[in-house]
Formats: C-alpha cells, structure tokens, sequence
C-alpha cells in the first residue's frame, strides 16, 4: 500500500493544482465539516451536516440551521 495521501487527506484529489495555502485551508475545512459535532439540544455528539447550513441530529432527530462549514451559530453584535 502506498501512503501518498497520509499527509494531504482529502486535499489529495486536488494534486498540485491550487498551492500548499489554499489545499491545507480545505483539509482543516473538511477534516472539522465531517466529524461529529454536539447537538444543542440533547448534548449528544450525533449531529451530521445534511447540506450546506443545514445540521441533524442523529440522536434526537432535529434538524437546525447554522454555519455552512460548522454547526456553531453566528450571533451579531
């Protein structure tokens, strides 16, 4: 087996198109996009992302709107 995408993750599919900067912004992106987050409500680490801003909860079955990228709400000043 190789190890040729050990280091680069899901970034690999990009090869060296695009540059480091912007290949390792997207590994970071998805790496924290596509783990298992906390959902509010049963406080339970089950909540998917469904589509873009749009987060399940396994769990409890709720669905909620939030980042695009993570399920953390952005609130204004």
């Amino acid at each position: 087996m190789s190890k040729r995408t050990e280091k680069v993750g899901t970034s690999g599919r990009f090869g060296v198109r695009y540059g480091v900067v912007v290949r390792n912004r997207i590994k970071t992106i998805e790496s924290n996009q596509k783990k298992n987050h906390e959902c509010p409500i049963c406080h339970h680490v089950s909540v998917k992302r469904v589509c873009s801003g749009v987060w399940a909860c396994k769990h409890c079955s709720t669905k909620y709107a939030a980042g695009a990228y993570s399920p953390e709400f952005k609130t204004k000043c």
